[in-house]
């Protein structure tokens, strides 16, 4: 009965604020989509449903209640939006990786060539993980690294600190990188997402104003790691590369190793060439499932959900848009007094907090609509939300790498405070700073 009573309290609490107090000058259909955002906020955070599941009901309810916006096909354009194909193409060139061995032997090889010193160890794992949450999952990021260095920690002394340090740094790592590329996490999707109508990012330009920021907070979260093991002792890495051996025959990793050199070279010279990024998409889901280098079990097993969250995402933004709720809650914003730039910053900080507690998804699907208004659909408006919402990194529940960290290697949530206060204060203001330095 728990979820179904937190299920019609969110219902009547959403209720209430769309309809029962008296707001000048918002439409019918604002009211309506009011409805729609606190619903969806409030079955984000209390979990009510599982969070793709709330992403279906925000669709079902634009059709049926913002008839006046548009017809109702509108709400499920999204689905077919150039960046679910991204998105999926990014979901199928990872199961590639993980199914050849790729992914696990490539980690291996670096950390093989880091040394045996803590710091480098450490820089090692999370140069690996940041480079493979660009283009993967970062659940699935973490899940392969803690695999890789697990073996390691498990016969260090109890007392070591790298034996903490090494399982927070890879959460961290996978968190970051994910700022990356468009295809990293999905909260940069969403963003892509909403801009495409008005001021369209290439995958190329994402990276360009991304990568910088991603660099510095992993540059700074490395320092601060490394600082308390910089004197340990040496770490046996013999295991890593023992247990890093890849699965596919030769042919079929040569398959996997040249599919993804070549989609993400055309992702990044799109500009060049101009083969859109989502019609790039299909070279890795065409090419992977006719060599059988991939199969059925794989797709089937791809992260679904995650597209659907995206596409109700972008849905969402679709009726706050169109209602005008977006405009109506931009205008009681403090333009005047904090100026746009602060209020970038502000929202940026607000998206990396409450994503601390909830899903960074939601958290972005919430926030996300708002700041397209607010800046006219411009990209130094959006993309800095995006790229904070991965910041959000400071308890183990807050993202899945955390989470799985957390649980895996028996850590405590002061093990992830520090080091994610540290990056939640620093990502909004550079992610800030880059986005109107590189788009103005």
């Amino acid at each position: 009965m728990g979820p179904l009573l937190w299920f019609l309290g969110c219902i009547g609490t959403s209720y209430l604020a769309a309809y029962l107090p008296v707001y000048e000058g918002l439409s019918d259909p604002g009211r309506d989509a009011l409805f729609i955002l606190v619903l969806a906020a409030a079955l984000w955070m209390t979990e009510a449903i599982p969070a793709f599941a709330t992403a279906l009901v925000v669709v079902a309810l634009e059709m049926l209640m913002l008839t006046e916006v548009g017809p109702w096909e509108q709400f499920l354009a999204p689905w077919s939006s150039p960046v679910i194909w991204l998105f999926f193409g990014g979901f199928v060139l990872a199961a590639a990786a993980v199914r050849s061995g790729l992914d696990r032997w490539l980690s291996g090889w670096v950390l093989s060539l880091t040394g045996d010193r803590p710091p480098f160890v450490l820089l090692g794992a999370m140069g690996s993980t940041f480079v493979f949450s660009m283009f993967m999952s970062n659940t699935a990021t973490a899940t392969m690294m803690l695999s890789v260095l697990l073996p390691v920690i498990a016969v260090m002394d109890k007392a070591a600190r790298l034996r903490t340090v090494l399982p927070v740094s890879v959460a961290f790592a996978a968190n970051i990188g994910g700022m990356g590329t468009i295809i990293g996490s999905p909260p940069n999707a969403i963003a892509a997402g909403l801009l495409q109508a008005q001021d369209p990012i290439t995958f190329m330009g994402w990276l360009l104003a991304a990568l910088p920021v991603a660099i510095l907070l992993a540059g700074v979260t490395w320092l601060f790691l490394a600082w308390p093991v910089w004197k340990d002792p040496a770490v046996d890495l013999s295991r890593i590369v023992q247990s890093s051996r890849p699965i596919l025959a030769l042919w079929q990793r040569l398959v996997v190793m040249t599919v993804f050199t070549v989609t993400v070279l055309l992702w990044m010279s799109g500009p060049i060439h101009g083969i859109p990024t989502a019609v790039v998409s299909f070279l890795p889901i065409t090419i992977l499932t006719m060599t059988r280098t991939i199969g059925v079990d794989e797709i089937r097993s791809l992260p679904w959900d995650v597209l659907l969250l995206v596409a109700g995402g972008l849905a969402l933004g679709v009726g706050i848009e169109g209602s005008g709720l977006a405009a109506w809650l931009v205008a009681f914003l403090p333009v005047d007094d904090l100026g746009p730039i602060g209020l970038v910053l502000g929202l940026a900080w607000i998206c990396s907090a409450l994503s601390n507690f909830m899903s960074n998804t939601a958290a972005s699907n919430i926030l996300l609509p708002i700041s397209v208004a607010l800046g006219g659909g411009q990209i130094e408006y959006v993309m800095p939300i995006a790229l904070a919402a991965s910041a959000a990194m400071c308890l183990p529940v807050s993202t899945p790498p955390n989470a799985l960290a957390a649980s895996r290697a028996g850590l405590r949530s002061m093990d992830f405070l520090p080091g994610g206060l540290l990056v939640g204060i620093l990502a909004a203001p550079a992610a800030v700073a880059a986005c109107f330095v590189y788009f103005a």
